[in-house]
């Protein structure tokens, strides 16, 4: 299981990043170089979904509560936003059911 929510950690690292440098290039309006961060992040994201080991439906499930958490993470170390007790709340019902559903593959 840790090499799957490793995967899927680094499958929403490249997202997030390749949104983020978007981001940063349209609102903080930075160098164009942003913009080939980003594709080069966006197409890594894509790579890496394909190395994951089950079928997309529960590959894209999967990945979206790890997302999730991934995200509260990024907004907390990057943004430097100070997480509310819902977030981690939250946070911690989405890895429960993240949990069940991948403890389920091996099952279905």
């Amino acid at each position: 299981m840790l090499k799957i929510i490793s995967l899927f950690t680094l499958t929403a690292l490249a997202e997030i990043g390749g949104c983020y440098f978007v981001y940063i290039w349209f609102k903080k309006s930075a160098s164009a170089w942003f913009l080939a961060l980003a594709a080069v992040s966006l197409m890594l994201f894509a790579w890496l979904l394909t190395l994951h080991p089950e079928a997309s439906g529960r590959i894209y499930a999967t990945y979206g509560g790890i997302y999730i958490v991934v995200s509260l993470i990024w907004l907390r170390v990057i943004d430097h936003v100070k997480l509310s007790t819902f977030d981690l709340l939250g946070a911690a019902i989405i890895l429960a059911g993240t949990a069940i559903i991948i403890a389920g593959w091996r099952n279905g």
